[in-house]
């Protein structure tokens, strides 16, 4: 029994060391986190402003990159970003470079 019980003890202590440390790297992630969401923002922003600038719709984006509406819709809120070969294809689509999609304002 005692051989059973010990092993069991060490492996919870470790679990909760593990959910600890795992705590205590998420908080001091803030502000990376906080960084990264600003970036998608815009980023989002830049992809909506040049589809309106070229008078395009959602739909008619998605089809020339060969996406969904839905994952166009998500790149311009910022929910999710393009890869790295749809946003290369974004940006011949908008007449920009990719530099330009991805550059800080």
């Amino acid at each position: 029994m005692l051989l059973i019980l010990i092993p069991l003890a060490a492996l919870f202590v470790y679990l909760i060391f593990l959910v600890v440390r795992a705590l205590h790297k998420y908080i001091k992630g803030g502000p990376a986190r906080a960084e990264a969401k600003e970036v998608r923002g815009t980023l989002g922003e830049r992809l909506r402003e040049n589809r309106a600038r070229c008078k395009m719709s959602q739909e008619f984006v998605a089809e020339a990159v060969g996406v969904s509406r839905q994952a166009v819709s998500k790149w311009e809120n910022g929910t999710s970003d393009p890869s790295t070969a749809n946003l290369i294809a974004l940006a011949k689509l908008y007449g920009v470079s990719a530099e330009e999609l991805l550059k800080e304002l």
